[in-house]
């Protein structure tokens, strides 16, 4: 049976490469607390209590697990002693919204994962369904609160005295890092990835805009598109708890939570900040995150680098630029990036 890597956000199911992921050489870890549990998950190139660091991903929006497996069935004609045969051929297609090589994971460090609530560490693709636990739980606070326990947890076990603990979050997964980076005082090192500065529900009448400012439509198409926004936000705000009705595929109650203005909780991180934007980003629009470093300049501090990659897209990723081309996957030279700024 040939396996078959597509490594992906998920939200969209685009490809970052073809590497191995290491499904099977996670250990998994479960935080009992009196009304809740937490499931985390630790790679580690050895003992884990031998390492000196930590690393902790945090991972975009949905409600899909960390790895969605299928398998896509085949037939193809063979030739065996002379005859023709038709073969059954398996293949493993599995997406993942992990997308690191795990062989460029420095060696003294462990990577660390965490499920969101109700959301197993892997399931099969075409039975999976989020919960109705997930719902209901899903919220920037919520993913705050686990970060705070498991950075917690990790270094009352198993690191105790970690030189290093970095966090990275990307897209959705920025929002909480944001957060979570002046909520716990072990961190030390915050990689702010493919996220804005302002609320959410801004990039998205940004984006209308910018379709007026490139000819793509009109100001009087675009008023209507912006007057349908803003009553879609208005539903959402006039109901912020329900977690039934959704918006762009996701419940009111998620859009209510995590619609905090990242720059809020930016701006009260004193710890190492390094910030990656795309230039090509079509999920979060470029001129949002130009505010950060305005906003750092005018509140003199000191404490941030923010850089652009000009070709990059949402997933740091290039697209082909024709039909021959492939994509070329970018994310972990972002990752080399950020683990050279670290070690400065």
């Amino acid at each position: 049976m040939k396996l078959l890597i597509f490594i992906s956000t998920l939200i969209p199911l685009l490809a970052f490469g073809q590497y191995d992921p290491k499904m099977e050489e996670y250990q998994h870890k479960t935080i009992y607390t009196k009304y809740d549990t937490i499931n985390y998950h630790i790679y580690s190139k050895g003992k884990i209590e031998e390492k000196k660091n930590i690393l902790i991903f945090f991972h975009g929006s949905g409600g899909n697990p960390l790895f969605l497996q299928s398998i896509k069935i085949d037939t193809i004609k063979v030739i065996e002693n002379g005859k023709s045969k038709n073969k059954v051929e398996k293949t493993i297609i599995l997406n993942t919204s992990v997308p690191f090589d795990l062989d460029r994971i420095p060696n003294d460090y462990i990577f660390v994962l965490i499920s969101k609530k109700g959301v197993p560490f892997s399931a099969d693709k075409n039975s999976y369904k989020p919960s109705k636990n997930f719902y209901k739980k899903e919220s920037l606070n919520y993913r705050v609160w686990q970060g705070d326990k498991v950075i917690n947890d990790l270094t009352n076990k198993f690191i105790k005295k970690p030189k290093k603990v970095l966090i990275i979050g990307h897209s959705e997964g920025s929002d909480v890092v944001a957060k979570l980076g002046h909520k716990n005082k072990k961190i030390t090192h915050i990689g702010y990835w493919a996220g804005g500065a302002n609320t959410q529900y801004y990039d998205f009448a940004l984006f209308i805009q910018k379709d007026v400012q490139n000819g793509r439509t009109t100001q009087i198409e675009a008023n209507k598109s912006l007057d349908s926004l803003f009553i879609d936000i208005k539903n959402i705000e006039n109901d912020p708890n329900n977690s039934e009705k959704q918006w762009l595929e996701n419940p009111y109650r998620r859009w209510s939570q995590f619609t905090e203005p990242s720059i809020n909780n930016l701006l009260k991180i004193n710890k190492p900040l390094f910030v990656a934007v795309a230039g090509k980003d079509e999920s979060v629009p470029i001129e949002s995150s130009l505010l950060i470093p305005i906003e750092f300049i005018r509140h003199k501090k000191e404490n941030l680098t923010f850089k652009i990659y000009p070709e990059y897209n949402h997933s740091f990723a290039k697209p082909p630029k024709s039909e021959n081309d492939e994509w070329s996957w970018e994310w972990m030279n972002v990752f080399e990036d950020f683990m050279k700024w670290v070690e400065k």
